[in-house]
């Protein structure tokens, strides 16, 4: 990838009467560089499964409102602005039900 020593901005692959470029749109080009449109992607590899299991999560005392078990795993996420608290969210250790906290 090449910037363009003008702006920053990154070249961009143009095509003018049969020859490939680089150009930017400030109005640099630089016609040096051979512009290459397609990348060659590397051979897909195969992920191995190791759990099923998710990530390892923090215990807390919470009772499960399904099953009324009093332990469950917990997590904090930002689901509303930035200027207010984040979500609380809980996973049963036992039926593993999820649910939010309610404040």
């Amino acid at each position: 990838m090449l910037f363009c020593p003008k702006c920053g901005a990154i070249l961009k692959p143009k095509q003018e009467k049969g020859k490939r470029f680089l150009a930017c749109g400030c109005g640099y080009t630089n016609r040096k560089e051979r512009a290459t449109i397609s990348e060659k992607l590397a051979a897909k590899e195969e992920i191995a499964v190791v759990s099923e299991e998710g990530p390892t999560l923090p215990v807390g005392d919470a009772e499960c409102p399904k099953c009324g078990h009093d332990k469950a795993g917990y997590w904090m996420a930002q689901t509303r602005a930035g200027d207010e608290g984040e979500t609380k969210f809980f996973k049963c250790l036992k039926c593993g039900n999820t649910w939010r906290d309610a404040n």
